[in-house]
Order: structure tokens, then sequence, then C-alpha cells
């Protein structure tokens, strides 16, 4: 690969060539552990999932509601496969781009880098809103007197977590990542024994087109599943072995939630149309303070996706730009901090304006990911067909998700 860069005129070194982050400072290497709750609350994260995205998504095919969650995570399953091929050779903070410029070098890598940064910069700056204004209220209107503060607080709590150091932060989505799996578990507990269509759950009688969509749309909530490869550089060694396992297992542990929390409403499909799902079914079947807590959670697992995306951004424009990364992660700071009052302005429209934009320019860096994955593989001498194949199979995915975007299909 170095010879491949200098042809290219790329003379600054390689992130292959840099020793990982563990051995460049003094902190420990992660390990499988704390790299799983990183996992765990990037996947989506597993109680939104459940609770808001999937069954809301599901409505318009919920007699085939269980069928269209597990073939969302088969098709899930294709992006996710390219990624561990990359990670059995380049482990880094670079994550995504260190893939890219470890196939056609670091120029080309530069521009998906710039897709993906633009991309969470702005998902980190919106988010918020929808926590606030959409997310909360549903749960408790009483909220409502709460969201000037609530939107300028969950940003400096967010910068707060991020500025106390990299165990506090770990420790955070560890918490997190517990917390949604338990409470993924009480409502799939729920919504089994309330609601049970059998085996009618996983079979075609849905629409066809609808079951498509819904499948389709479903696999796009994974998307964030990637964010965990920008510890590359941190993890435990041997680093491609840590880095899949922790991937792997987030992976299943969140798509058997979802299936087995969704699945069931196929026998009362109404709680499909409510604006938090999981809330409703809470609410109905255990009562209220069940219901709260899978509302509060829902947004807490918004919130852990954000803290996860802060994490990952700081890695990686580390790794672009050699800064140090409590810089970084001070100037992401005073973005989060100095943003969230202008939102306030009309969070509606503030929303609205960042969505789109955002959304194309990471289906952008994604699809160039999957593009170059058979020049990398070649690179190693590996298989080209089933490289191509996957390459092929995963860029479709992310044009879908442009499409989706472009369409005003939530995604």
């Amino acid at each position: 690969m170095t010879a491949f860069l200098s042809r290219s005129g790329d003379t600054e070194q390689s992130l292959a060539d840099r020793p990982p982050l563990v051995e460049q400072g003094e902190r420990r290497p992660i390990g499988f552990w704390p790299l799983l709750g990183v996992a765990v609350t990037a996947t989506g994260g597993p109680l939104a999932l459940a609770a808001l995205y999937a069954p809301t998504i599901v409505a318009d095919a919920s007699a085939s509601a269980g069928l269209a969650m597990v073939a969302a995570a088969v098709v899930f399953l294709v992006p996710l496969v390219i990624w561990l091929g990359y990670v059995k050779h380049v482990n880094s903070e670079g994550g995504l781009y260190a893939f890219v410029e470890a196939a056609v070098g670091r120029r080309i890598a530069l521009v998906q880098a710039g897709f993906w940064i633009f991309s969470y910069v702005l998902y980190l700056l919106y988010t918020t809103a929808t926590i606030v204004y959409d997310t909360l209220p549903a749960v408790s209107p009483s909220i409502k007197p709460a969201q000037p503060w609530l939107e300028i607080g969950i940003p400096v709590a967010l910068a707060a977590v991020m500025l106390a150091g990299r165990a506090a932060t770990l420790a955070v989505t560890g918490l997190l990542a517990i917390g949604q799996l338990v409470l993924v578990g009480v409502l799939a507990g729920v919504t089994i024994a309330h609601n049970s269509p059998g085996g009618s759950a996983f079979t075609a009688d849905a629409p066809a087109g609808s079951l498509a969509v819904a499948t389709a749309q479903t696999s796009l909530l994974y998307i964030c599943a990637s964010l965990p490869l920008f510890l590359g550089g941190e993890v435990a060694r041997p680093a491609s072995v840590t880095m899949r396992r922790g991937l792997i297992t987030a992976y299943v542990l969140t798509a058997v939630g979802v299936v087995a929390a969704v699945a069931p409403l196929a026998a009362d499909p109404a709680f499909t149309r409510d604006e938090l799902p999981g809330v409703a079914v809470a609410r109905v079947f255990s009562g209220h303070a069940l219901a709260i807590t899978i509302g509060v959670g829902v947004a807490a697992s918004i919130a852990g996706v954000m803290l996860v995306e802060y994490l990952a951004l700081s890695r990686l424009i580390h790794a672009v730009t050699s800064w140090r990364i409590r810089r970084v992660i001070g100037g992401l700071a005073i973005a989060l901090v100095v943003t969230a009052p202008i939102s306030l302005i009309n969070p509606d429209e503030f929303y609205e304006n960042l969505l789109k934009p955002s959304l194309v320019a990471l289906w952008l860096s994604q699809a160039m990911v999957f593009l170059v994955y058979p020049i990398f593989v070649r690179r190693r001498g590996g298989r080209q067909a089933p490289a191509w194949t996957l390459s092929v199979l995963a860029t479709a995915f992310a044009v879908y998700g442009i499409w989706a975007t472009l369409h005003h299909v939530s995604s």
C-alpha cells in the first residue's frame, strides 16, 4: 500500500503505517466488554429500534411483522460482512476512512471521510430536537415546559461525558447498553404475553410491496453499527478478533431483540400506528410506570447513539488531521453547545433542513466503502467473485438509502 500511495502522490504517512492509539499514549486497550457496550449502544440503539422505529416502519406490513424484521436483519448482513472483511486486515482510529485508504489511497479516502464527517456532525446538531420535541412529548405532554432547557442540556451532557475522558464515555455507553437490552427484553416479554400471533407473523400475508418496503427500510436502521469501527486503534489485541466479536455479538443481540419485540404486533397492528408503539404496548398491558420507563429509555437510546457518534467523530478527525483527540473533542463540544440555542428558534425547521443532507452524505460515504471493497480484496490476494457480489449488493443498499432519503421515506 505504501508503494501505491507514493505513485498516487500521497506523501503523508498512511494510517496502516501508524502505531495504534494505545501504543501512542498510556491508555489501556479497550477489551471485549467495553467494546460490546459501545457496539450495542450504536446499533440502533436497540430500544429505539424495538419500541419506535421498527414497529412504525412495519405498520403497512404488520400482518408479516416477524418476517419483515427477520428479512431486514438478513439484508443488513451484506454491509456487515464487508465491514468484517476489512477488519481482518485494517483496524485504526480511521474506521471506514482507513478501509478506503487501504484500498485506493488517501486522496479518495479523504473524500469519503469528508462525507462521513459532514453527515455525523449534522446528525449531532439536529438529533436533540427529535428527542425533545418528538419523542419525549409522546411519552408525557408535561415535558413541554422543560423543552428549551433539555434542548440545551442534552448537548451539554454529551459534551461533559466526552470531556470527562474515555473511561467515563465507555462507562456511560456500557450502562446504556445494559439498560436498553433489559428494557428490550421486558418489552418483548410484555408484547409476546399479550399479542401472540404464532407463526402467522412470519408468513408473507402482507402485500408484497409493503413487505419489501418494510424490510428495506428496517435494514437501513442498523447502519450506525459501523460506529465502533473507529475504535479500531484502541481495542485489545488481536484487534481484528476483538472487533469482529464485538460487532457480531452486538448485532445478534439487537436483531433478536427487535424481532422478539416487534413480531407479536402482527396480532394487534393498531399499536404500530401509535407515536411510540413500545410505550403504547407497555401502557395498555403493564401500566403507566413501565410506559414512562420505556419512553425515557427510547430517548436515552437515541442520545446514546449520539454519544457514540461523538466518540467516532473524535477518532476520525484525529486520524485525518493528526490533531490531539482532546482538542477535537473540545471543538465538537463547542459546536454542539453553541448550536443548541440556535435550534430553539424553530426546532422543526432546524431538523428538517439538516436531515436530508446528513442522510445523503451518510449513504454516499458508505457507498464509497462498498464500491472499493473488491480492490481491497484484490490487493490482498482474495477471491474476486464473492467480493464483487458483496460490493454490488451493498452499494445497491446504499443507493436505496439515498433514494429513500430523497423521496421522504423515513429511514
